[in-house]
């Protein structure tokens, strides 16, 4: 049996079970609940602009969550830690159904992104420790695609409830069900690490080792990684987060309405969903570099069709065109950012770098809505495609210079 490669007998039903169904719960839930804060926001009494910076909470949460997850992570293991982070989400869960003022919303939105950070740290280091190298991108890309899959369905199951006329506090109710969804499967179902601890190490699935690394000492170890591959990755993070922010802003500029809006950027969220496999199976057989830059590339092209045919008659087909080819680009880069940093981290205890990690991206992201606003209120919006456009070349460029074109481990 020597000739066997083993990886081919890796345990892909106790991945998913531990990883894959966790999320889907867990996405759907925060699925249904994104697309309302803002109107619960507004229900409490917030202005506009308030109710934006309610919902900005959650990513400042989930920036404030990724380096002491990490730690977290490393202390306790990755099923005990998920577990935690889903019982911190039925928190804030709760604090939001029951709250009265706009801060008390605002408190919840921020601790429910701390539990979704420390959650998606804990089920990156599963699975950076656990899948072999050969099949990294593709149960990486697919975990990707399940919080895609989360993010289509869980706001089509809220406007159904809403539809029945229940009230908008309806959609913590579907997000705490999802949540105890995944706590339970992550408690009825066996710990996939007691069993890979036990595997021989010539399986090839890499086992834990006791020792643990400070996280900000990785950070220090790093710091050139980061600076280097990981702005890079950022850009693309900027990149996408800012497609969920101009093409809504942009279609209201161009006179859609609201349905048609919703119908196009739907139809390029199915694309988006579709191409979650072939992006893992391109990494893995080709290497990253083909997903990231084509991915950077087919982005910079439709905001570059954006920022040329604002004013032209045709402008809404040429804003269809360019959310598909939006679409067609983040989906072939589905678990891309995810796969490198399971690239660059040390195999034996992934956590700390993989909160770094997840710090400098998630910051790429966060930085998106001020960009777009700032370029938006000195120039116009199509000078926020045009630095877009730019973002993503940049990033392209770095990647293309810096990232190593060996995983590691």
């Amino acid at each position: 049996m020597s000739g066997v490669d083993q990886s081919e007998r890796f345990p892909w039903r106790k991945v998913a079970g531990a990883a894959y169904v966790p999320t889907a719960a867990f996405a759907i839930g925060e699925g249904a609940v994104i697309p309302y804060i803002p109107l619960i926001a507004g229900d409490l009494g917030a202005t506009l602009a308030v109710a934006a910076v309610v919902a900005a909470m959650l990513t400042v949460g989930q920036l404030a969550g990724d380096v002491p997850g990490g730690t977290v992570v490393a202390r306790f293991g990755e099923r005990p830690t998920m577990i935690g982070a889903g019982l911190l989400v039925l928190v804030a869960l709760a604090l939001a159904y029951f709250s009265t003022e706009v801060w008390m919303l605002g408190l919840a939105i921020f601790v429910l992104g701390l539990g979704h950070a420390v959650f998606a740290l804990a089920r990156h280091a599963f699975m950076t420790t656990y899948v072999p190298l050969r099949f990294r991108a593709r149960a990486l890309s697919t975990l990707g695609g399940i919080f895609r899959m989360g993010m289509f369905v869980g706001p089509l199951i809220g406007s159904a409830v809403l539809g029945l006329g229940f009230g908008l506090s309806a959609v913590w109710v579907i997000c705490a069900i999802g949540t105890v969804v995944a706590i339970v499967v992550l408690i009825v179902l066996p710990d996939p690490s007691s069993a890979f601890e036990r595997t021989p190490a010539t399986t090839g699935v890499i086992e834990l080792r006791s020792e643990r690394t400070g996280i900000w000492r990785v950070i220090r170890l790093n710091g050139r990684a980061l600076a280097t591959v990981g702005v890079g990755a950022a850009m693309l993070a900027l990149a996408r987060q800012a497609r969920n922010v101009l093409l809504p802003l942009w279609a209201v500029s161009i006179g859609l309405d609201g349905v048609t809006t919703g119908l196009v950027i739907g139809i390029a969220g199915g694309v988006d969903f579709a191409l979650f496999f072939v992006s893992g199976w391109v990494m893995d057989r080709f290497g990253r570099l083909w997903s990231v830059v084509p991915s950077l590339g087919l982005m910079a092209v439709s905001f570059t069709m954006l920022a040329l045919s604002h004013d032209l008659d045709a402008a809404t087909a040429w804003f269809v065109a360019a959310a598909i080819v939006m679409a067609l680009g983040n989906g072939l880069g589905s678990g891309i950012l995810m796969t490198l940093g399971a690239d660059l981290a040390d195999p034996r205890n992934p956590a700390p770098f993989l909160g770094a990690w997840r710090l400098t991206t998630d910051a790429g992201g966060a930085v998106a809505p001020l960009l777009i606003s700032l370029l938006i209120s000195v120039a116009s919006i199509g000078w926020a495609a045009v630095g877009l456009v730019a973002t993503c070349v940049l990033g392209a460029g770095m990647l293309l210079r810096w990232l190593p074109r060996k995983p590691r481990g």
